[in-house]
């Protein structure tokens, strides 16, 4: 199995996790769920982007313009929220949790919603730093900000599945016998 097809089926799996749980029983499980998903979700966009860049293009281009716009903002959006978790923030500052309702049970991870973060402090970083961040946050602001866990994860993973399946197979340097 190629090193894409390896991260696509964990980022699946991941994503397929959050709509079997029910997040008000264990927040803590459900937070850290969200946080792989949203590891993994940018692991295999930066390794389309980066490895196989063809695919990737040809797929976003295959989307009308609107929907193109979408899948950007989404995918620069998580962007956002990988770094800030990767450095000194806690998912849980960007998802409004949803409570169990009498009656219904617990509803599932995906129904949470994303929250609206305030702005980034960017004073720090150089001017290319500067834009990049507050590109990536008004795409958060934009597109996760307000929709639900569901609706962004499904989007992203779609996607990233759909130029996934046209790029050409990763193989790996084979390891001699013994070893």
């Amino acid at each position: 199995m190629s090193a894409l097809q390896w991260a696509i089926t964990a980022m699946s799996d991941t994503t397929d996790r959050l709509s079997r749980m029910a997040g008000a029983r264990d927040r803590t499980r459900a937070f850290a769920v969200i946080g792989e998903a949203v590891w993994w979700v940018t692991i295999v966009d930066a390794t389309l982007v980066r490895h196989h860049a063809e695919a990737y293009d040809t797929a976003m281009a295959g989307q009308p313009p609107a929907e193109r716009e979408l899948v950007e903002n989404t995918l620069a959006g998580l962007r956002f929220v990988r770094n800030r978790i990767g450095g000194h923030g806690d998912i849980g500052e960007f998802i409004e949790p949803g409570e169990a309702v009498p009656g219904a049970g617990e509803g599932p991870v995906t129904g949470w919603t994303w929250r609206p973060v305030p702005e980034p402090e960017v004073a720090s970083l150089p001017p290319r730093g500067q834009a990049w961040e507050m590109t990536r946050y008004q795409a958060y602001q934009a597109q996760l900000a307000a929709h639900t866990v569901g609706e962004v994860f499904g989007l992203a993973a779609s996607f990233l599945k759909l130029a996934a399946a046209n790029a050409p197979s990763v193989t790996g340097t084979s390891v001699p016998a013994g070893h």
